[in-house]
């Protein structure tokens, strides 16, 4: 009897744990995601006092080359290509600069000036001439982001909670608004107004005069990537799997779309949207690569690379190119997806990939930043130096964020 009690009691169990199995899958399979909304901001302080001013220094002259960089990507599009540029491959270099930190992300530049941001969190200027650095200014937090240029103000975000708006030329403080949670997108500033994500899903528009806050719009999960503004809207993604895109005027939401990796998870999004002014593009971690009507948010292609990815694709001349963490690199046709080109990347890709007239520029965790043809995905040049994102790019020099090395390099052409 007792044997018989044993036998019936595991069974009793098993039944349970096959019910609750099956209830816990079906509830991942129907669920809902949240499709969040606007709500009134929370946990926000916006200082306007600086009470550590850095040393101002005299700006020496420094050349003003075009266009301007204003953002991570280049613009509010995020499209992380300048194809009319045609410098050819990186030639001589014209100065190093080691900065005793990485460089995850780009420096931004203009007027002749360049801004990055260090790990750590500490913002610099450089004069983009001769590589000397003009101010610096520490942030409450790591700053794994790249500052945003908006005329005389420089916007930076930090996971210390902020966003603070800096004076150009000698970096003190205009205004700084504080959060309760990281903030690890890089800002954007289109029309006076600044664009950024917190990490605990809230998409903010601020005043760039001001810091004061116009609209938040919560999606609900984790914001790590950087929003694009196409034409009218302002568009983001989420580690929750959620790409979207709301009026950048009123923050009310134009559509948003939740994609699965599976019949039970979600997919994640680290890569920002980039855009060609009519789709969206991204790709998820597990490398779903995905295009988007931007107007709409109807699937206008996607493709499965099967490879993790974290970066942001780069769009230039009808192509999307996306790189990834197993070791690939390819280029997919922007109006209907079909793969152009596939290469071995010869290392693990993390960061973004960057287009610079014919040559599409990536660089690896194993230490090397390559150079591939856009049409064809030959090799063309390589440099043994580089982690995350290569750079960026003016009329007459590259700049590349070689991990703790900032170098400017003439062309070859």
């Amino acid at each position: 009897m007792t044997r018989k009690r044993v036998l019936i009691a595991a069974g009793a169990v098993a039944a349970i744990v096959a019910i609750a199995v099956v209830s816990v899958g079906t509830w991942l399979v129907l669920r809902k995601p949240t499709l969040g909304g606007l709500e009134t901001p929370t946990g926000v302080h916006i200082k306007t006092v600086d009470t550590a001013p850095p040393s101002a220094k005299k700006i020496p002259a420094a050349e003003h080359a075009g266009p301007c960089w204003n953002a991570f990507g280049g613009g509010p599009l995020r499209a992380l290509a300048r194809p009319a540029i045609h410098l050819g491959v990186p030639g001589h270099s014209v100065w190093a600069r080691g900065l005793g930190d990485l460089m995850e992300y780009p420096p931004t530049y203009c007027d002749g000036r360049l801004y990055v941001n260090l790990e750590r969190g500490k913002t610099l200027a450089i004069d983009a001439a001769t590589g000397k650095v003009l101010w610096s200014r520490p942030a409450p937090g790591k700053t794994a982001s790249s500052p945003a240029i908006a005329g005389d103000r420089l916007i930076v975000s930090s996971h210390g909670g902020t966003v603070t708006a800096l004076r150009r030329d000698n970096g003190s403080l205009i205004w700084q608004l504080r959060t309760v949670v990281p903030v690890e997108s890089s800002p954007v500033v289109v029309d006076g107004v600044v664009f950024v994500g917190a990490s605990d899903g809230r998409l903010f528009a601020l005043d760039v005069v001001t810091g004061k806050v116009k609209w938040v719009y919560n999606l609900g999960g984790r914001i790590s990537s950087s929003p694009s503004v196409v034409g009218p809207r302002v568009c983001i993604t989420t580690y929750s799997g959620a790409v979207g895109c709301f009026d950048k005027r009123t923050g009310e939401r134009v559509w948003l779309r939740y994609f699965k990796r599976d019949p039970f998870q979600y997919s994640s999004f680290y890569a920002s949207p980039a855009s060609d002014g009519q789709r969206v593009f991204t790709v998820s971690l597990d490398g779903r690569v995905l295009a988007l009507d931007a107007a709409t948010g109807n699937t206008v292609w996607e493709r499965d690379t099967g490879g993790f990815t974290y970066g942001t694709p780069s769009v230039a001349d009808g192509r999307v190119f996306v790189a990834d963490l197993d070791r690939n690199v390819r280029a997919f046709r922007a109006s209907n997806g079909t793969t152009l080109w596939s290469k071995p990347a010869n290392g693990r890709v993390l960061g973004p990939t960057l287009v610079v007239g014919n040559l599409l520029y990536y660089s690896t965790l194993d230490g090397w930043t390559y150079a591939l043809g856009v049409q064809d995905g030959a090799l063309r040049w390589r440099f043994h130096a580089g982690k995350y994102a290569p750079g960026i790019a003016t009329s007459n020099r590259y700049y590349f964020s070689l991990n703790g090395l900032l170098v400017a390099f003439k062309g070859s052409a």
